[in-house]
C-alpha cells in the first residue's frame, strides 16, 4: 500500500452536534475535502472553525474529480471525502473514487458516524437482526408497484427513503399492495422537528392529509412478512411486470424469479395481453 489515505468521513445528518471528535480530527489534517455540495459543508466546516481547502465532488463530476484525487494522493497528500448528510457512498457519490483509490494501492479509511438508516431501524421497534435496504423508493407508479410487492413478500424489515414531495404518492400504492403491514416512518432524523410515526401505509397516509403540506427528508421502514404473500393472478403479475418495462421471456423469468409462477402460464397471459385478449390464467399462490 503507499502512504496517502482516502478517510470517508460520516458527517452530520441534521444535528451539527453529531459528528465525533475523530472525524473533527481528521478533517482538520487531511490536505483536501472532496464533497458533495461546498456550500452545505461549508456550514459544517465554520461551525467547527476548520478552515481545510474544499472541492466539490457531486454525481455529475465524480468521473473527473476522481483523477484529480489520485493525482493529489500520488503527490503525498491525504484526502477525506464527505457528503451533504450522513456517510459518502450510501446512496451518494464516492463510491467510483473509492473503488478508483483501492485499484491505485492506496489506503481507504472508514471515518464512521451518524447514520439515517441505523437511526431509524433503531428507533422502529422492529426487528433489525436481519434486514433489507432499498434506498430511494422508485418515482413512476408501475415501478412503486413492484418495488412494494417485492416488500410484501420479504421477510426481512425493508427501509427505504422517500422525498416528501412524493410521500404522499407512494404511500397510496403502499396502502393498496402491503395492507396493514407495520410501517415506521422518520421525518427530520435529529433536527429541530424531527418526527416518528408508526401506524400503517392508511393511518400515516390520513395523518399527511390533515396537514398543509409534508416537508423534510423522510425515511421508512416496514416491518418483513411472513414470505409467502397472498395468491395473485397470472394477468396481475404480467401487468405489473409490464408497467415496469419488461416483456417476452425475460418477463416469464421475472414472474417466475419473483412470483414463484410458471415461464408458460406468465408467457401466454403476455401474448394475451400483448393481442388485446382479456381471458387470462389462473390463480396461483406466492411460493
Amino acid at each position: 500500500m503507499k502512504n496517502s489515505v482516502l478517510y470517508v468521513v460520516s458527517t452530520p445528518i441534521g444535528n451539527l452536534e453529531d459528528i465525533t471528535f475523530r472525524a473533527l480530527d481528521v478533517l482538520r489534517k487531511v490536505d483536501l475535502i472532496a464533497c458533495e455540495d461546498t456550500r452545505k459543508s461549508r456550514i459544517l466546516l465554520e461551525r467547527w472553525e476548520i478552515s481545510t481547502k474544499l472541492m466539490s465532488l457531486h454525481r455529475f463530476s465524480e468521473s473527473r474529480k476522481t483523477q484529480v484525487i489520485l493525482e493529489r494522493l500520488e503527490q503525498g497528500e491525504n484526502v477525506a471525502i464527505i457528503s451533504d448528510a450522513g456517510t459518502p457512498a450510501i446512496s451518494d457519490p464516492g463510491s467510483r473514487l473509492v473503488r478508483a483509490v483501492l485499484e491505485a494501492g492506496f489506503t481507504v479509511t472508514p471515518i464512521p458516524g451518524a447514520s439515517s438508516i441505523t437511526a431509524a431501524l433503531a428507533v422502529s421497534g422492529m426487528d433489525c437482526s436481519s434486514f433489507v435496504y432499498l434506498g430511494f423508493a422508485p418515482r413512476t407508479d408501475g415501478r412503486r408497484r413492484g418495488f412494494f410487492d417485492k416488500i410484501r413478500q420479504e421477510e426481512r424489515t425493508s427501509l427505504f427513503f422517500e422525498t416528501a414531495k412524493r410521500v404522499q404518492a407512494t404511500l397510496e400504492v403502499a396502502k393498496e399492495i402491503l395492507g396493514d403491514r407495520r410501517l415506521v416512518l422518520a421525518r427530520e432524523l435529529t433536527k429541530l422537528h424531527e418526527e416518528i410515526i408508526p401506524g400503517t401505509a392508511a393511518s400515516i397516509l390520513a395523518l399527511f392529509e390533515t396537514r398543509a403540506s409534508v416537508k423534510g427528508e423522510i425515511v421508512v421502514v416496514v416491518e418483513g412478512g411472513s414470505g409467502s404473500g397472498p395468491q395473485i393472478d397470472v394477468r396481475e403479475a404480467v401487468g405489473l411486470l409490464l408497467a415496469e418495462g419488461l416483456s417476452g421471456k425475460r418477463l416469464a423469468e421475472e414472474a417466475h424469479k419473483r412470483y414463484g409462477l410458471r415461464k408458460s402460464d406468465a408467457y401466454e397471459a403476455f401474448l394475451m395481453i400483448k393481442d388485446g385478449n382479456t381471458s387470462a390464467g389462473r390463480s396461483t399462490s406466492l411460493h
